[in-house]
């Protein structure tokens, strides 16, 4: 069963653009989610003129230009696109959970919803075996967040008064 609507709901003097935001570190992999999301995004409805794509140079840099672009007023939703692994120093938990709750802040002080395809992988480690599974299961994680990101935003929609 389908529990996403089949087209973009925001309608009206709202904003309809999405912005997705990815990081630059493990590129390689990160453009899969990224082309994934914005793919299914037009899938389900989004012009594709209607999605910004921003990149910074890493994960860490995600929720302060998500702030901004909230700030903007030209966004209806935002989706944030990393991959924070374990580069063999103890901090990528760190990170992960700064740039989580970065986002989750933003979301909530701005009423804009933010969604995360930011992935923390148990365990990564850079050989073609788990660079080709990473690719797939990144580009699925895109198509679940554009999913996300249009049934949240029909969510929103349906509270709004005629």
């Amino acid at each position: 069963m389908n529990q996403y609507p089949k087209s973009f709901p925001i309608v009206g003097h709202r904003p309809r653009k999405v912005a997705v935001i990815s990081a630059s570190w493990h590129a390689d992999l990160v453009v899969r989610t990224r082309d994934a999301l914005f793919a299914e995004l037009v899938t389900l409805g989004v012009d594709a003129a209607e999605i910004d794509r921003h990149e910074v140079p890493g994960a860490f840099e995600i929720p302060l230009l998500a702030r901004s672009l909230v700030r903007s007023g030209r966004y209806a939703a935002i989706v944030a696109c990393a991959l924070v692994v374990d580069g063999g120093i103890y901090r990528h938990e760190f990170v992960a959970h700064a740039v989580i709750d970065g986002l989750m802040r933003v979301q909530l002080d701005s009423d804009v919803p933010v969604l995360s395809a930011v992935l923390t992988p148990q365990a990564f480690h850079e050989h073609e075996v788990h660079a080709r599974f990473f690719a797939e299961h990144l580009a699925l994680k895109g198509r679940e967040a554009a999913r996300a990101c249009v049934a949240t935003l029909a969510a929103h929609e349906a509270l709004l008064p005629a």
